[in-house]
């Protein structure tokens, strides 16, 4: 059984979030939120380590697609 926890964001971002995933396969800001964060972890053991550069270019497209401000 996968156990689960509590992440908070701002209510505009997680209403920015529900219009953005209208008509995707994404059926919740939830789901949206974990395939992000699995991408980034992926990434990062993948290559072994996220330098800064990198962090800031994953931050730089999120902002980008509306998800950070």
């Amino acid at each position: 059984m996968t156990e689960y926890t509590t992440v908070s964001i701002p209510k505009d971002l997680a209403d920015r979030i529900e219009e953005t995933i209208e008509g995707t396969s994404f059926s919740s800001t939830s789901d949206l939120v974990r395939f992000l964060l699995r991408s980034i972890v992926i990434e990062h053991q993948r290559e072994g380590r996220l330098t800064e550069a990198e962090f800031a270019e994953i931050a730089e497209q999120l902002q980008d697609l509306g998800y950070l401000e």
